[in-house]
């Protein structure tokens, strides 16, 4: 137990803090952590990419399954080499984020947008028009029972 106590104030705390101070907070039985605690992992990461052949997407499908990391992905070049592959790279970061409950969109004729689950991707008219012509269904559904 006091070699996990001690790595562990090594990491939170570096070399630099004296020993009486540590000593007290095990006696005490806690260990205080403070807010500049050196852990990146909690930030996100806004990641460009660039898509050159269907084996690229291996790497991008590798940092959305690590869950902090929002891709932008240029398919500019897989699109002008071989539209086939490009298909196959796209159905295959759908299912990937499907699978970590997270979402794809593209933006532009160029660009593909995929998040981990933490986020979504606002959608805007496209969203609007579908409701409109959900409510529009409805409404013609009613209609039709009435007569």
């Amino acid at each position: 137990m006091a070699k996990f106590f001690s790595k562990l104030k090594q990491k939170i705390f570096g070399e630099d803090i004296t020993n009486d101070i540590i000593d007290e907070a095990e006696q005490d039985g806690y260990v205080e952590i403070g807010p500049d605690s050196k852990d990146s992992s909690s930030k996100i990461i806004v990641r460009p990419f660039m898509l050159e052949s269907f084996e690229g997407i291996k790497e991008i499908l590798d940092v959305l399954r690590e869950g902090h990391t929002i891709a932008l992905v240029n398919i500019k070049p897989l699109k002008d080499k071989d539209i086939i592959e490009l298909k196959r790279a796209i159905n295959k970061l759908k299912k990937t984020t499907d699978a970590i409950e997270g979402d794809v969109a593209g933006f532009g004729d160029d660009w593909i947008a995929a998040v981990p689950s933490f986020a979504r991707i606002h959608r805007g008219k496209a969203e609007e028009k579908k409701e409109q012509v959900a409510n529009v269904n409805e409404f013609a559904d009613e209609g039709a029972e009435d007569k």
